[in-house]
């Protein structure tokens, strides 16, 4: 087993992070053999008592015990979030010397959290970051759990990045992180999200971009679906972007005949450093309050290969068959066979633009173990360029309030304002890099990208 160390910084990542240890456990209870704590849990836990149960580290059925800690470092500076999940159910998952709060919060100023905070915590981060690292016999990677709009999740966030890239460069650094909508309640959110897009085009080795709108319209439907209100299902959502982790991580946590792990994502997936944002989209989706599915009402797996493939289950709003796959992982849970993924391949592919040098962009990966309550389900993760699309509307929100300066004033008293344009610039050139990659790789004069190695079976 490889073992990966969760970063849940701000109000967002922590929610995520709650959603994520909660199904995480549930998952492992329901798959672990006589419910014991077994090897699979090393990836994300500190296993205290092998023998201990699973579902008395979650306080199921009247349990108290928690044999089992998080492999996490918990960061906040508003105390709110961290401290009401000390006091409810997963409270002890958390080791107290692996969290940090304050008690001002970031003002929802990305300036504030990553030229004020961050060098003022640096060495207790650092000192965090050590101990869980020598906690692992064979550390893989860092997932990040943080959102762009506020101040804390993206520049106190962005900020523990570059500390990774500099104190362990070998080491994988994937982000999960929540994007924006356009109608986003937080005024500076547009400056927010530009400033941490630069750093994670910069210092993360892979980036899982969630949509608060994409997630919210899938909550609202699926909530639709179950007779449930509407509003804006928060736990849903949440459980939407912890979803994506379990089937992200599974093959790492459980046994497989074709069992994929982080570092072949980014190795088969990522052609160009700078390019390594990653759709996902998924099927079937639980709700939150989901009991087990009924066989009845399963889709078939063709079903569900369209499905996860399809604009309406992408965790961001885009059109992946407008653009161009470099890459696509397809990573199934249950009982799928090679045989399923191929025949919905050979069904897709046509209709799909694919980059000349790499007509056939499936990885593919299987995982034995289902999700809890579902027979099977399917991840994939796709290198688009339909991607560059969200950017844009990032940087036009941006540009709507830099043209006229508003609220620079408060991040011009913490950086210089050369580093906005400087962000500006380079958010820019992302766009500019997807929005060019049909009429470039049909250029064979231009250089070739790395080769892939993929597994096409």
């Amino acid at each position: 087993m490889r073992e990966l160390i969760t970063l849940q910084v701000g109000q967002c990542g922590n929610q995520i992070a709650c959603k994520f240890w909660e199904l995480a456990l549930r998952e492992h209870a329901a798959q672990s053999k006589r419910l014991q704590a077994d090897d699979s849990l090393s990836s994300f836990f500190e296993v205290g008592d092998g023998k201990s149960s699973v579902t008395s580290g979650l306080g199921l059925h009247g349990g108290q015990h928690m044999p089992l800690k998080a492999r996490a470092i918990v960061v906040d500076m508003e105390e709110g979030v961290i401290s009401e999940m000390l006091k409810g159910k997963l409270g002890g998952l958390f080791e107290q010397q692996q969290m940090l709060s304050d008690v001002s919060g970031s003002g929802n100023n990305w300036a504030q959290g990553h030229h004020v905070y961050g060098p003022q915590y640096h060495q207790k981060l650092l000192q965090r970051l050590r101990r869980a690292a020598e906690a692992c016999d064979s550390l893989q990677g860092f997932f990040l759990l943080h959102s762009l709009g506020g101040g804390t999740g993206s520049g106190l966030g962005t900020y523990l990045l570059s500390m990774l890239q500099d104190e362990f460069p070998g080491i994988l650094r994937f982000a999960c992180s929540v994007f924006p909508s356009d109608d986003d309640d937080v005024v500076t959110s547009p400056y927010n999200a530009l400033l941490a897009l630069q750093q994670l085009l910069e210092h993360a080795d892979c980036v899982l971009p969630l949509e608060n709108q994409a997630l919210q319209d899938i909550a609202t439907r699926l909530e639709a679906g179950k007779g449930g209100s509407a509003g804006r299902p928060f736990d849903g959502m949440n459980s939407l972007a912890a979803q994506l982790l379990l089937h992200l991580t599974a093959p790492m946590r459980f046994e497989g005949p074709l069992n994929v792990d982080l570092n072949e994502i980014t190795t088969n997936l990522v052609p160009f450093p700078r390019r390594h944002f990653l759709l996902s989209g998924m099927a079937p989706f639980q709700p939150p309050s989901a009991r087990p599915s009924h066989p009845g009402i399963m889709p078939s797996f063709d079903q569900m290969f369209g499905a996860a493939l399809s604009r309406d289950n992408q965790l961001v709003r885009v059109q992946p068959k407008q653009g161009m796959y470099l890459a696509c992982a397809l990573l199934a849970r249950g009982n799928v066979s090679v045989g399923d993924l191929n025949r919905g391949i050979s069904r897709l592919l046509p209709t799909l633009q694919v980059a000349p040098w790499n007509p056939e962009p499936f990885k593919l990966g299987i995982c034995a173990t289902p999700p809890a309550g579902l027979p099977m389900s399917l991840l994939s993760l796709a290198n688009n360029s339909c991607v560059g699309a969200t950017f844009e509307r990032m940087h036009e929100r941006f540009a709507k309030l830099y043209r006229r300066r508003v609220f620079l004033h408060h991040y011009v008293q913490y950086m210089p304002a050369e580093d906005i344009q400087a962000a500006s610039h380079a958010v820019t050139e992302l766009i500019h890099d997807y929005s060019t990659l049909p009429r470039c790789y049909l250029a064979s004069d231009l250089p070739q990208p790395k080769p892939l190695g993929l597994s096409f079976l």
